[in-house]
């Protein structure tokens, strides 16, 4: 979890340089790029957790 908060931040950052820095785009769209990518990642990640739930022994 504070890997993929922490690749969000880099993307964020990486992407208001590049909008704002001249002749810096090419970090406006790495930073868009890692921000997709995360996102994706969280998504097939957090799919994977509910189908994975132990069977429990009723209690008597």
């Amino acid at each position: 979890m504070v890997l993929l908060l922490l690749l969000i931040l880099v993307a964020v950052i990486l992407g208001i340089i590049g909008a704002t820095a001249e002749g810096l785009g090419y970090l406006l769209a790495i930073g868009i790029i890692l921000f997709v990518a995360t996102v994706a990642f969280a998504v097939v990640r957090g799919s994977g957790r509910g189908s994975r739930r132990t069977k429990r022994r009723p209690l008597r």
